[in-house]
């Protein structure tokens, strides 16, 4: 069980535990538009969606979950947490979702499976929740292009050498950067993850920064702190 503030996640179903990249792109999603449904695709233990129920008055917060034992814990999550009413997840994968579009959204998340080309453990469920050929980034633009809204942002967390790859994909589906956060573990640590959202809006005026996690171990900076305080416990 990993406690916040105003819910509580349980974890022990899923292989794919709370971590830093959820909490980030839960916090860090920009929600300035007021949306009013949210849709988060790969939603593990239901981190984001909860973390998004939390810092809106989205009506409607669906998630998507292919694997079957995260799907039933998210839905345990959600169904404890104190907006149950507002959330929903689908068991089934982007493929099957994409087939059926019913809704649009104004926000879209996602924080994707992450491949390493060489690196495969013997758990296949959480390969399946690291890596990208679960769900592509292809299939992700694809999905951010037919379900959102005319003025919706999608916003997800990828490696950071992804980046630029994801930009040009992105850009194929005449969606485009409003806001790049480059995030690293301490200051003389390279990028590791880029929080990346989008518009369908060409926007000369992109938002670039950088967020650095740590001063030291367990000890964490100020704009680390200001972004996460809503939700650990211990800021």
């Amino acid at each position: 069980m990993f406690s916040f503030k105003q819910f509580s996640v349980k974890q022990d179903k899923t292989a794919m535990k709370v971590g830093t990249d959820g909490v980030l792109l839960g916090a860090w999603a920009p929600i300035h538009h007021n949306p009013f449904g949210v849709l988060d695709i790969g939603a593990g233990t239901g981190i984001v969606a909860l973390m998004l129920a939390q810092r809106t008055h989205a009506e409607q917060i669906d998630a998507l979950e292919i694997d079957e034992d995260a799907y039933e814990q998210a839905v345990e999550n959600f169904e404890a947490s104190p907006w149950g009413d507002r959330l929903f997840c689908f068991h089934a994968g982007l493929d099957e979702f994409i087939e059926e579009p019913e809704d649009e959204y104004d926000l879209i998340v996602s924080n994707p499976p992450f491949y390493a080309e060489d690196y495969k453990t013997e758990n296949e469920q959480r390969d399946l929740a690291r890596f990208q050929d679960a769900m592509p980034f292809e299939e992700l633009v694809e999905a951010a292009d037919l379900f959102l809204s005319e003025n919706g942002i999608f916003a997800l967390i990828i490696p950071y050498k992804e980046e630029e790859k994801f930009i040009a994909l992105a850009k194929e589906a005449a969606l485009y950067p409003i806001k790049i956060t480059r995030v690293k573990g301490h200051a003389t640590s390279p990028l590791k993850r880029s929080l990346l959202a989008f518009s369908r809006h060409e926007n000369t005026e992109i938002e670039i920064d950088e967020l650095t996690i740590e001063i030291e171990r367990h000890v964490y900076t100020p704009e680390y702190i200001e972004l996460t305080k809503d939700f650990y416990l211990k800021f």
